[in-house]
């Protein structure tokens, strides 16, 4: 059965992939267009058209990514919303998670509209018109070819959003930070808990208890017992 479902995705993609260069020809230039197979998350990216956010056939998936492979058979189609390149571009993107005939989640096509010159044009025009064009605060979203990258911009972007080294937090705090990584899918890819340990110079051990921990603390609901 594996097997069959296998070459049910493997055709599925297949068939995705002209789509793939349609829609990129579509918008033109500020497009790009990703097809990913999330059989392999540290390579899921098997057809890319456009270059917004530098994909390249072979590379990793993004922490959004992560987070439809957290979400597991029950994860939802993510449309229309903004987010910012660490590069400072912002875009505005859609991802459509792909399924086979079992319902099970496997993949997904994204599409990354650079909107920033759009962004430019309604301020210049805000301004003229006397308008507040003052632009909302948009979260910077991590895309990167190696899914090492994206677990370590991941783990500093938390690390910034809390006060000293990891010796200095006290246990909400270090539990607040693996519950917000386990949160963005960070611990659905492998080697995932090895890297982040690494990253804050702890043991393995203490990673796995760290995270075990946060998972308990957030299914036991508030003045009760999970």
């Amino acid at each position: 059965m594996d097997g069959a479902l296998d070459a049910e995705r493997d055709a599925i993609l297949a068939a995705m992939t002209p789509v793939v260069d349609g829609i990129a020809a579509t918008f033109g230039p500020i497009c790009e267009v990703v097809l990913h197979d999330y059989r392999d998350p540290e390579k899921s990216v098997v057809a890319v058209a456009g270059s917004v956010t530098g994909r390249a056939v072979g590379g990793a998936m993004s922490e959004i990514g992560m987070r439809v492979l957290a979400g597991g058979d029950g994860a939802a189609d993510e449309l229309n919303y903004v987010t910012r390149t660490r590069g400072g571009a912002l875009v505005k993107s859609s991802t459509m998670v792909l399924r086979d005939s079992t319902g099970a989640v496997f993949g997904a096509l994204c599409v990354n509209l650079d909107i920033g010159a759009v962004g430019a044009a309604h301020r210049l025009l805000g301004a003229l018109a006397g308008a507040d064009t003052a632009p909302a605060e948009v979260p910077t979203t991590t895309f990167g070819n190696d899914i090492d990258s994206v677990v370590d911009a991941l783990v500093d972007a938390h690390r910034s959003r809390q006060r000293g080294s990891w010796a200095e937090l006290d246990r909400a705090e270090r539990l607040d930070l693996f519950g917000g990584l386990d949160a963005r899918g960070v611990f659905a890819v492998r080697g995932a808990v090895e890297q982040v340990a690494g990253r804050l110079g702890i043991s393995r051990a203490s990673a796995y208890s760290y995270l075990a921990q946060a998972r308990a603390a957030h299914d036991t609901p508030p003045g009760g017992s999970a």
